[in-house]
């Protein structure tokens, strides 16, 4: 792969090659042709004495989008470790300008730096080499850890520099030509690809696969690839989470049931983990069936669990060991919903003092203090509903503090909905036990005078 100093080598490999094709024209371009890579703003038209001139213009760079994607992912999604130095895949846009004060001049040399680019598609690695011995990229403005990259880097990288003649409209040359600000003279453009960069950073690379699932003992090979005779997925999966009464959340106390492929075995444990529990939380489940297909679990509400456990989203999968094999294995995780549970009457069990509500002080204000079943973290967003207003809970510092929210003073007296969000996951408002959706009479907090 090339190194950061690419980009300048192929203006270097692109002037050297077009001032070599014109000295070897000779009378034909002119005894004196000036070839430079530069902007065109900074080439001074005014001067009569001027040499011709043809200039080499870098306008835009571009991902390539064949190898943009190769080598990815570069880093671990997990611990944001370097896995590998994905290659940075460039395309290089190219204007070549001629500049001449005598009549055709200026056509001339345009043609044959375009006949030049013609015989030339593809720029091999020793024309690269050859090009560059001089070292025309100035590494001495360059940090010195840069000076020792050495340009013909080029030369080294898995794939050619291919050069073809880009189609530009007339819209897009007026745009160019505008944002150089300088007048306009005969030009033609270039595509140039690929520039491949790479790091050379350390990074991590696999090792061998020696065998596809268990060895047998006596001849020391593998079993080869398992086939089953259906259109389930190959490994234990877990498709569907089913709450009860089919609601979208699940509360602490709730028995789920976990629909799934190829779950039979032994020693199963579900793993929950959440983005503010460094610890996954085990459970064993209360029961499977005999087809590996349905297993049931129950969210356990003891008064540890409301510190175990936190409102909102939890990730789900299963560990055991399948049948038939030693090791044990993980499924894929699941969504699970634990939706927050106010305490809205006081409960002994859990030692929770009921909620409470105040009208008053200035500005006048209703002020709601509640707790929650299992607790809010102070690091997880609140918001309480009372019928059609909504308050967000105050901060925190301690997850066992109840919840305060304040309300405006023009919050309607009377017994109001509740509903208690926290990061996005409701409290359960509707009992759908029935045939048809219904409030759930205790889910209400009566907002005084």
């Amino acid at each position: 792969m090339s190194s950061p100093l690419a980009v300048a080598a192929v203006s270097a490999v692109l002037r050297n090659l077009l001032d070599n094709g014109l000295i070897e024209a000779g009378a034909a371009v002119g005894n004196v042709v000036k070839v430079t890579a530069v902007a065109p703003d900074t080439i001074n038209l005014q001067d009569p004495q001027a040499s011709p001139q043809l200039n080499i213009f870098l306008h835009q760079l571009s991902h390539n989008a064949a190898w943009r994607n190769n080598g990815l992912p570069s880093r671990s999604s997990v611990s944001g470790e370097r896995l590998s130095n994905a290659p940075l895949a460039l395309d290089l846009h190219y204007v070549i300008t001629a500049y001449a004060q005598a009549d055709f001049h200026a056509e001339i040399l345009l043609g044959y730096a375009m006949h030049l680019l013609h015989e030339r598609a593809v720029l091999d690695r020793a024309a690269i080499r050859r090009a560059l011995q001089s070292n025309p990229v100035n590494t001495a403005l360059l940090p010195p850890a840069f000076q020792a990259l050495a340009a013909s880097d080029l030369a080294e990288q898995v794939e050619l520099i291919k050069i073809t003649p880009a189609v530009t409209n007339l819209d897009d040359t007026s745009k160019l030509w505008s944002a150089l600000q300088c007048h306009y003279r005969p030009s033609a453009a270039y595509l140039i690809s690929v520039v491949l960069i790479e790091g050379s950073k350390p990074g991590r690379r696999a090792l061998p696969v020696l065998s596809r699932g268990p060895i047998d003992p006596g001849t020391g090979r593998d079993r080869g690839v398992l086939v089953h005779a259906d259109m389930l997925p190959a490994m234990p999966t877990l498709l569907q989470l089913l709450q009860p009464k089919a609601q979208a959340n699940a509360r602490l106390g709730d028995t789920l049931t976990l629909q799934g492929a190829r779950l039979a075995g032994s020693g199963h444990q579900l793993l929950l983990t959440h983005r503010l529990k460094p610890v996954p939380v085990l459970l064993t489940p209360s029961a499977i069936n005999a087809a590996g297909t349905e297993l049931t679990f129950t969210l356990p509400g003891l008064l540890a669990d409301q510190s175990r456990y936190a409102p909102g989203l939890w990730s789900l999968r299963l560990r055991f060991t399948p049948t038939g094999e030693p090791l044990p294995r993980e499924t894929n995780s699941l969504a699970l919903l634990l939706a927050p549970d106010a305490v809205i009457t006081a409960d002994a069990g859990l030692g929770l003092p009921a909620a409470s509500l105040a009208r008053g002080g200035a500005p006048a204000r209703v002020t709601v203090a509640l707790h929650c079943r299992p607790q809010v973290l102070p690091q997880q967003s609140a918001q309480l509903m009372l019928g059609d207003m909504e308050a967000t809970a105050l901060p925190r510092t301690n997850a066992s503090a109840p919840l305060q929210f304040e309300f405006p003073d023009s919050l309607v007296a009377g017994p109001q909905r509740l509903r208690l969000r926290v990061d996005g996951v409701d409290s359960l408002l509707l009992d759908l036990s029935g045939p048809a959706p219904v409030y759930d009479p205790t889910q209400q907090l009566v907002v005084p005078p």
